[in-house]
């Protein structure tokens, strides 16, 4: 095990030790802990969120973890199981759901272990092992679903050393400030409802474990040369001379892309850190997102900081939750069954794709370089997984997979949602999907999006002719904001252009 490259890059973040060519834990102590909570309260006296509490700060202790735990994410923990809860709820998590999770933790080397070696066949010529996937190199990451279990129980009970993982621009993973911010913010109700959804996924986990897989995929957009023949990203002039044919577009005022019932890649509004606020207070498109797929977090351990010229993409993350609200009205709604198909590797056919936009941009998102930013980075999420991989591992080349998508970076981000549309469209068409599926969420900004797609592709425009004319319409904005005129919203300058 300690040769292992992959292992090498990764253990520093992991809880466990190498003894023996094998992973362990590295106390014995704890793992004593952990079997006495196996056999219910009974045996590990686990029977409330207080001693819950007590027992996160034991294992911590235990394992020589440094970090400062604070006092309000104790009180949460024993908050949130001691009054949030009903007795019967409590009952069931306490007899059922942590003797469960600590079988699996028990379990974590062994599953790593397995894990490694399997990793090792998976797919000829592909690394797939866990590991650190760093920026400006492309890497996938292959994780049962049994073992993202194991390691998200581990971020339940605060066990993962976090004192480098800043300084090498990797998000929390531990869920003490997630439970924290249940003290002194009043009935956070919000908060209250994300952990319900991480809670019910460890009821259902101890229950049944699923048997599939879900692959994590950091990918990289190098498309073009420059004249001394390295690799650069596509210039105003990839994007002007482009002959591509515009994809059609299907607009939805309402729902949601995760209900998109036909297969598509399914795009998260994510921060530049995967997960953005998830473990924190936020509670927006992405946040939502990892609290009703919580396998998404995994990803979290070991994906560091999104460059420009980056997306991630991660097949097979199962939903378990239903919901309803968003930001503060955001409530946990019961049991969700996740009824998509699996592929050859036993990943469900969730593709989601995370991709970060720019903030509060203000005018300067109409400058060139913006453009370029938001256009490059959205071509780099939609382009097609077999496009650097092999093509075992594509799943959606021209089979009439499209892209789900919506306002990305146009809430609290502050993007134009007329401009923001149009550059995702160029983006998805020029990475050849079959289609865009895009999701309003009741937006006024864009209740014409319609007409103008299908004036645009009634007129037979290419990727390069409508990227001129959202060049052009810009240009004309930076002049506006300088000369203090009244602005033209992007769509109506369109349908006025066209019907001159």
């Amino acid at each position: 095990m300690e040769k292992r490259e992959d292992l090498e890059t990764i253990l520093a973040y992991l809880p466990l030790k190498i003894q023996d060519s094998s992973l362990s834990w590295p106390s014995p102590h704890l793992v004593e802990v952990l079997e006495a909570m196996t056999k219910g309260p009974s045996h590990s006296r686990m029977d409330s969120g207080q001693t819950l509490s007590d027992s996160i700060s034991d294992m911590r202790q235990t394992l020589s973890l440094s970090s400062y735990l604070s006092s309000s994410a104790l009180q949460g923990y024993a908050l949130y199981f001691d009054e949030r809860l009903s007795k019967e709820e409590s009952s069931r998590w306490f007899n059922e759901v942590i003797p469960a999770m600590a079988c699996l933790l028990l379990r974590f080397p062994s599953l790593l272990e397995l894990h490694y070696l399997n990793s090792d066949n998976l797919i000829n010529g592909t690394k797939t092992g866990l590991r650190v996937l760093v920026p400006k190199k492309a890497g996938i990451v292959f994780l049962s679903q049994e073992l993202i279990g194991a390691l998200l129980s581990c971020s339940f009970f605060c066990l993962f050393p976090v004192d480098s993982r800043g300084l090498n621009h990797l998000p929390i993973i531990n869920f003490d400030k997630l439970f924290g911010s249940l003290i002194n913010t009043g009935r956070n109700e919000h908060q209250e409802n994300k952990i319900k959804c991480i809670t019910h996924y460890f009821q259902r986990l101890s229950s049944c474990i699923p048997p599939g897989f879900v692959s994590f995929e950091r990918k990289i957009l190098t498309l073009e040369k420059d004249s001394s023949g390295l690799e650069a990203f596509p210039d105003e002039g990839f994007w002007r001379n482009s002959t591509v044919k515009l994809c059609p577009v299907v607009v939805h005022t309402s729902g949601l892309i995760e209900d998109q019932s036909v297969e598509t890649l399914e795009v998260d509004f994510a921060n530049k850190n995967l997960g953005g606020g998830a473990l924190r207070k936020g509670c927006v498109q992405e946040e939502i997102r990892f609290m009703i797929n919580p396998e998404l977090i995994a990803g979290m351990l070991f994906l560091p900081t999104m460059e420009v010229n980056e997306a991630i993409e991660v097949v097979g993350a199962e939903r378990f939750s239903h919901y309803t609200g968003y930001a503060s009205s955001f409530r946990f709604f019961g049991d969700y069954i996740d009824t998509k198909e699996t592929d050859v590797f036993g990943r469900r056919t969730t593709r989601i794709v995370a991709i970060d936009a720019l903030r509060h941009p203000g005018v300067s998102q109409y400058k060139p370089e913006s453009l370029l930013r938001e256009t490059n980075k959205a071509l780099c999420g939609f382009l097609h997984v077999c496009k650097n991989q092999s093509n075992a591992l594509c799943m959606d080349h021209e089979d009439g997979v499209g892209v789900a998508t919506g306002n990305w970076g146009c809430g609290a981000y502050g993007g134009d949602p007329e401009l923001k549309s149009l550059l995702q469209w160029l983006a998805v068409s020029q990475a050849r999907r079959s289609f865009m599926s895009y999701y309003t969420f009741g937006f006024e900004a864009l209740h014409n999006l319609n007409q103008v797609t299908e004036l645009v592709v009634s007129k037979g425009w290419t990727v390069g002719y409508l990227w001129k004319n959202l060049v052009k319409y810009s240009n004309q904005r930076l002049k506006n904001k300088k000369r203090r005129e009244p602005k033209l919203g992007l769509f109506d300058w369109l349908i006025s252009i066209k019907s001159s």
